[in-house]
């Protein structure tokens, strides 16, 4: 019996010996990795460090991803890259909390959302909020930034408003914006676009058109108070379009995080304040998109940020006439920014980037100088574009200031911001998570003729049999409906139909809409979300089984935009089921993001049509 526990008390120590030897091991490991991240030293520089505190002369230790140190005339460990930034200033990496990335800020003229997050990091701004895009587009997008496209931070949002609200009347269907009218409607509605994995929601809460168009549905305060609710118990942040008076007090009352939009309809009163402040509201007011916009005063940097295409569109543009009605909104909007910064409400950065004339990148900068124009002083406008904002969107334990321990998000400007608020528009270095940024690869890119360029996905023949039940085609792609924009935009059902024993076809049933030339389309992503191309070369053409009454076209997306380039072809189909083939000569298509058919006709008629087996032959 003693032999037993003397050997197994042996064993206890050999095994504790193991132990010991694994631990010291790993942390040996751990220390030689720590050692071999590289390092930079930025010295002779002034550090503004994003709190609004002054600047001061001080070395910044870059040391992986994070910030190691902090301080004047820290020495430099051995094999550091040293940047000699004497001169200059360096600003936490800018944050953007309100943009539309797949969108292009020039009408007619395609998005490329690779040169858009390119313009970003090339003018300093590393943290973004994208307000433009459905969940299926999350995953692909994310990939992407993180291997093949150079680009902020970005935290996309799920879309969601009331039925005819704004944000429904783009056309983009039932999978971009999520509607509710009451409380338990919404309640679900949040948890399916908490299912999406989104960073942040938004919340189309107020209808108002800025007096240029019949107002739109606003949201009342119990559903947007149980939506609020819904996403918080799931850890996300809500984010608003909210421009008036009336809807501010509203959102604040529902507990939102972030009113995004300023309030335009009238000056912003104590009982709003008192409001804001009790819920810790915060405050976006996107000045840039209210501005008045002249393509013929074009900003220097924003031009250079642009892609040639919009360039040579913006030149054909012609300069606005300011309104009664425009300057009145300009003014509330302006004091709205001094009062509520005044009285101790977080006032953050964002500028609705991709709506006409609020370029991607240059916009950001254009809003902390508007700040500075509405009473801010610079090193006020600076911190609500760097803490506050990674505050509002709760980052701020590892972004947003220049300090010990935080995420390397830097810039290097060329002047001293905190006397000319100019100088942030002159970036010369800009780390994201350390990494030092090519800005003239980026620059390069962005006037680089042609789309952004990203690997094909290879796609399987068959697109669409029909036969799945979770409203997912045979690649496992989520369908998507869209439709003519406006509020009184085409209404479309879709459904399964059984065509025979153990078969089955969709049927696409359209009440088009009054106005001219209605129409409505049932896409087929052929990869998720439609984000990254599909190779199609080994195909010659596209085949599909259809029965219908309308007018209808087949269409081949050569782009992943929300608004997207395409290539036609029309067909026809009548009362019984016919098999057609459309061969790519038609088409002239390759790659291809999604096919698409389109239905239409007469104004405010009915038509359908049945498909079947669509693939690639």
């Amino acid at each position: 019996m003693g032999e037993f526990y003397q050997f197994r008390l042996v064993t206890a120590f050999a095994s504790l010996e193991q132990i010991m030897k694994s631990i010291f091991f790993a942390y040996a490991l751990t220390c030689f990795a720590f050692a071999q991240q590289p390092v930079t030293v930025i010295r002779g520089g002034m550090v503004i460090d994003g709190t609004g505190a002054a600047p001061r002369a001080a070395t910044v230790v870059i040391r992986g991803e994070r910030i190691e140190a902090v301080g004047p005339d820290l020495p430099a460990p051995a094999g550091a890259r040293i940047i000699d930034a004497t001169g200059r200033t360096i600003v936490p990496g800018f944050f953007d909390l309100h943009t539309h990335l797949t969108a292009s800020p020039v009408s007619g003229v395609a998005a490329d959302w690779g040169k858009n997050a390119a313009a970003y990091l090339a003018a300093g701004i590393t943290s973004i909020n994208d307000f433009a895009e459905y969940s299926e587009m999350y995953p692909p997008m994310r990939a992407l930034l993180a291997s093949q496209i150079a680009g902020p931070h970005v935290h996309f949002a799920a879309r969601l408003s009331t039925p005819g609200g704004h944000g429904t009347e783009g056309g983009w269907g039932d999978f971009v914006t999520l509607t509710a009218s009451t409380p338990a409607e919404g309640r679900a509605r949040i948890r399916t676009a908490l299912a999406g994995h989104p960073d942040v929601i938004k919340i189309f809460t107020d209808g108002w058109r800025y007096g240029t168009a019949p107002d739109l549905t606003s949201i009342n305060l119990a559903t947007l108070t149980a939506m609020v609710e819904e996403a918080h118990a799931g850890k996300v942040k809500v984010f608003t379009h909210t421009v008036t008076l009336a809807g501010a007090k509203t959102a604040s009352r529902a507990g939102v995080d972030v009113l995004a939009h300023g309030v335009g309809d009238a000056p912003v009163d104590n009982e709003l304040i008192a409001l804001m402040k009790e819920h810790g509201t915060f405050y976006v007011p996107t000045l840039s998109v209210f501005q008045l916009h002249d393509p013929k005063a074009l900003h220097p940097l924003a031009a250079l940020l642009m892609s040639p295409l919009a360039w040579e569109a913006v030149g054909n543009l012609k300069s606005p006439s300011e309104t009664e009605a425009h300057a009145a909104r300009w003014a509330n909007l302006r004091d709205s920014v001094r009062r509520l910064h005044e009285a101790g409400v977080p006032t953050a950065i964002g500028t609705d980037a991709g709506m006409p004339g609020t370029y991607h990148g240059y916009a950001t900068l254009n809003e902390m100088e508007r700040f500075v124009d509405a009473g801010l002083k610079p090193l006020e406008a600076i911190a609500a574009g760097t803490s506050v904002s990674a505050r509002a969107l709760g980052i701020d334990s590892e972004r947003g200031v220049i300090a010990p321990g935080m995420f390397a998000d830097l810039v290097i400007v060329d002047g001293h911001p905190e006397r000319n608020i100019a100088d942030i528009e002159k970036a010369v270095e800009v780390f994201r998570d350390g990494a030092e940024m090519d800005l003239a690869s980026l620059k390069a890119s962005i006037a680089s003729a042609g789309a952004t360029r990203v690997p094909l996905r290879p796609v399987a023949a068959a697109v669409d049999d029909m036969e799945r039940s979770d409203g997912r085609t045979s690649l496992g792609t989520l369908r998507v409906n869209s439709t003519d924009p406006g509020s009184d935009h085409s209404q479309m059902l879709y459904l399964p139909e059984a065509r025979g024993a153990g078969d089955h076809a969709l049927m696409i049933v359209t009440k088009l809409s009054s106005k001219p030339d209605p129409w409505v389309r049932m896409e087929f992503p052929l990869t998720p979300g439609a984000v990254e191309p599909g190779d199609v070369r080994a195909f010659t053409g596209v085949s599909f089984d259809a029965r219908g009454s309308g007018v209808f076209r087949l269409l081949a997306y050569k782009s992943s935009a929300r608004n997207p380039e395409y290539l036609e072809a029309p067909f026809k189909a009548g009362d019984d089921w016919t098999t057609i083939r459309i061969p790519f000569a038609e088409l002239k298509s390759t790659p291809v993001h999604a096919l698409a058919f389109e239905l239409a006709g007469a104004a405010d008629s009915s038509v359908w049509l049945e498909l079947d087996n669509v693939r690639f032959y």
